[in-house]
């Protein structure tokens, strides 16, 4: 129902001053309308500001989302993994934005702290555990599939005792329940990477890649000299 509509004087008269308004009372400085013209008044006023004001949608446009993105970042990764002459089935990246997301054969495990492995050789023997020291090659790639980092072309193995962030956390946490004899390749997220910065050569939010051959595992031992103390492996 339309009950009696009230404004204050100059603002009606600022807008319907073109009007020949009837049955009009001024009382305490208002305007009032009860009769049915306002209603015909009302509603041509409301017809005629949609017309010059249409409604705007609250919300922006949305950039729809190309179906073939993805297949086409997906080539672009493995072109530029062939340039760069990554071994057989090397896991893709396909990078839009913040957003990656890793393709990969069914033969690799995603863990739940978001490492993902794949095993070539299981090995034999014990897993290694914190405290002992664990001989080993590797090779390291980031997501194009470029090496940035091999102990075999050091021309020699690395050696590490588990349990003192010796290591990455994601590579540690990929070695441990490897055996000796070993090889596996370990697809580390951003989150258990290394430090970034000028000093690294790691990009921040980008994962890497590392084919790990686990040569052995020793015990290790502190051992004190008067004043000297070390730890020995053997």
């Amino acid at each position: 129902m339309l009950g009696t509509f009230c404004t204050p004087k100059k603002q009606i008269m600022h807008c319907c001053s073109i009007h020949n308004l009837k049955d009009e009372s001024t009382q305490n400085g208002y305007i009032s309308y009860s009769d049915e013209n306002l209603r015909r008044r009302l509603l041509l006023f409301v017809s005629v500001t949609t017309a010059l004001f249409p409604t705007l949608s609250s919300s922006g446009k949305t950039k729809s989302t190309n179906p073939y993105d993805e297949k086409r970042l997906l080539e672009q990764n493995k072109r530029i993994q062939r340039e760069n002459n990554a071994p057989e089935e090397f896991p893709s990246f396909v990078r839009e934005g913040f957003q990656v997301k890793v393709v990969a054969s069914e033969n690799y495990i995603k863990c739940d702290s978001g490492l993902i492995y794949r095993d070539f050789e299981v090995g034999k023997g014990d897993c290694p555990k914190d405290g002992q020291q664990v001989t080993f090659h590797y090779v390291g790639y980031n997501e194009s599939g470029r090496r940035i980092d091999s102990t075999y072309l050091q021309g020699a193995p690395a050696k590490i005792r588990l349990g003192n962030n010796a290591l990455v956390p994601g590579f540690e946490e990929g070695i441990k329940d490897m055996r000796p004899g070993g090889k596996r390749r370990i697809i580390i997220p951003p989150e258990l990477g290394p430090p970034v910065g000028p000093s690294t050569f790691f990009s921040s939010k980008q994962f890497e890649v590392f084919d790990v051959e686990l040569l052995g595992v020793q015990n290790c031992q502190r051992r004190t000299i008067a004043f000297y103390s070390d730890v020995v492996c053997n």
